[in-house]
């Protein structure tokens, strides 16, 4: 009969550190918080959405080239120009220089 119980209380044991915390355990010491990284790391690695919410940033990073602004393709936009050409912008072909 004892070794019923004892063989019960090790499935007991065994069967509760199978089992994955709920939550994460901060420990104070000294008066410093310590958290579990890796108790952490594995709530946020488990996530199920987290494959689909990966998938659509790498969609929305994406941008067909036909949608992307002209400055990101290195074409010259009226913003650029007048930043390069500074006071000549409109009124001559050469951009403004500083006098030597």
């Amino acid at each position: 009969m004892k070794t019923r119980w004892i063989w019960v209380l090790l499935m007991t044991a065994s069967a509760a550190q199978a089992e994955e915390p709920l939550g994460c355990v901060e420990v104070t010491v000294g008066g410093y918080k310590a958290p579990n990284y890796d108790c952490l790391s594995q709530q946020m690695g488990n996530n199920p959405e987290g494959a689909a919410a990966a998938q659509k940033n790498m969609e929305a990073m994406n941008v067909p080239v036909h949608k992307r602004p002209p400055n990101q393709l290195g074409l010259a936009t009226p913003a650029a120009t007048s930043t390069r050409m500074g006071n000549t912008f409109g009124t001559s072909v050469k951009p403004q220089r500083p006098p030597n």
